[in-house]
C-alpha cells in the first residue's frame, strides 16, 4: 500500500445502511483511496481555517461535504451524464499543524507536490479550508504543470490585500502568488466582485497588475455564461493550464447563509452551477477548489450541501469534454 508523507485518510467514511439497487450515491463512488488503486479524480481535504480574517471553522468542511455524500447521487439529469464512470477517489486530508500557521501553509505546498508526484496524472478536487490554502495549492499545482499557469476565482473578494499587516491570510492567497511570480496578474480572471467588500486601492493593485475583474453587478444585468467565457481566454492565453478557485461568499446571504464574509446581491445559485460546469468543460482547467464554508453558522447545511453539487456539477463539465 502506498502511503504518501503529509497527506492523513479521509477521518470520514459515511454509508447508508438502506441502497437502491438503481441508484448509486456519491459515498458508493467516492470512497477512501486504498492507496493502490489507479486514479483519475482525487477529493482532498485541506482543513486550515485559522488564517482566516473572519472567525471562520472552514476546516471542518471536508468532513462536513464527506457526511453528505450518502444524501446525494451521481447522476445529473441537467447534463445526462453519470459522475460514477469517473475513477475517482477520496484522498483524505493534508496534515495540519496546530500552531504554526505558516507550516500550515508550507504542509499544503509539499503534502500536494507529493500526491502530484505519487499520482502525475491526478485532476485534484480540493476542498478548503479557508481561501489562504489557495496560494500553496497553486504553487503546488504550478510545479506539477511545469509551466505558466492562469487561474479563473469566482469570488466576492479580490484577495489581494497586502501581506504586511497580517500575514497570510484568506483575504492575500492572489497577493501572494503575483508576488511570489507562481503566477502572472495578466493570467488571471475574478468573476462575481462585490461592492463594499473590497478597495479601491486594491483595486488599483489589480488593475496594475493586469488582472482582468468582473462584477456581481455585471453578472447580474448580463449573465454568467459570457463573463466564464471571457475568463477562460485571459486564464488560458499563453498558459499551459488553468486552476479554478471558488470562494462560496461569491453566492447572495440568501444562498449562502454558511460563509463567514456574507453579502447581499450576489450570485445566485445557478449561476455559480452554470459557471463550474462551462469551466470543467473547458479542457484547460486541470485544478480545482473550494473554499470559505463555516458548518458551524450553516444552518441545515444549506452552504456544505451547495459546495458539493458546485464539485459535482464541476465534475459534470470534466465529462462533457470534448
Amino acid at each position: 500500500m502506498k502511503t504518501i508523507d503529509l497527506l492523513n485518510p479521509p477521518e470520514l467514511a459515511r454509508q447508508s445502511n438502506w441502497r437502491d439497487r438503481f441508484e448509486t450515491k456519491v459515498a458508493q463512488w467516492l470512497t477512501p483511496w486504498d492507496g493502490e488503486a489507479p486514479v483519475d479524480f482525487g477529493f482532498i481535504g485541506v482543513p486550515l481555517s485559522k488564517t482566516s480574517i473572519s472567525v471562520s471553522a472552514a476546516s471542518m468542511t471536508p468532513n462536513a461535504l464527506r457526511e453528505l455524500f450518502a444524501n446525494v447521487t451521481t447522476y445529473s439529469i441537467d447534463h445526462d451524464v453519470d459522475l460514477q464512470e469517473l475513477n475517482a477517489r477520496d484522498l483524505g486530508d493534508i496534515q495540519m499543524h496546530v500552531t504554526d500557521l505558516l507550516r500550515c501553509h508550507a504542509n499544503i505546498e509539499q503534502g500536494l507536490t507529493n500526491v502530484y508526484e505519487a499520482l502525475p496524472d491526478l485532476f485534484p478536487i480540493i476542498a478548503g479550508g479557508d481561501h489562504s490554502i489557495t496560494c500553496p495549492s497553486v504553487k503546488a499545482f504550478r510545479n506539477k504543470i511545469g509551466g505558466p499557469v492562469g487561474i479563473v476565482q469566482i469570488d466576492s473578494h479580490m484577495d489581494v490585500r497586502n501581506l504586511q499587516d497580517g500575514g497570510p491570510s484568506n483575504g492575500t492567497p492572489i497577493r501572494g502568488l503575483i508576488e511570489s511570480g507562481a503566477v502572472e496578474g495578466k493570467h488571471i480572471a475574478q468573476i462575481g466582485l462585490h461592492s463594499f467588500a473590497n478597495s479601491k486601492p486594491y483595486r488599483d493593485y489589480a488593475r496594475e497588475q493586469g488582472i482582468t475583474q468582473f462584477t456581481a453587478r455585471q453578472v447580474a444585468l448580463e449573465g454568467v455564461e459570457k463573463f466564464v467565457a471571457q475568463a477562460l481566454e485571459v486564464a488560458g492565453r499563453g498558459t499551459d493550464a488553468i486552476y479554478v478557485t471558488v470562494d462560496m461568499d461569491v453566492l447572495d446571504q440568501a444562498y449562502a447563509p454558511g460563509v463567514p464574509a456574507m453579502v447581499p446581491a450576489g450570485m445566485t445559485s445557478w449561476q455559480l452551477l452554470e459557471a463550474v460546469f462551462m469551466l470543467g468543460r473547458h479542457p484547460k482547467v486541470k485544478g480545482f477548489d473550494v473554499v470559505c464554508v463555516d458548518p458551524m453558522q450553516d444552518p441545515r447545511r444549506a452552504t456544505v450541501r451547495t459546495a458539493l453539487h458546485v464539485i459535482l456539477n464541476f465534475m459534470a463539465g470534466t465529462m462533457k469534454r470534448g
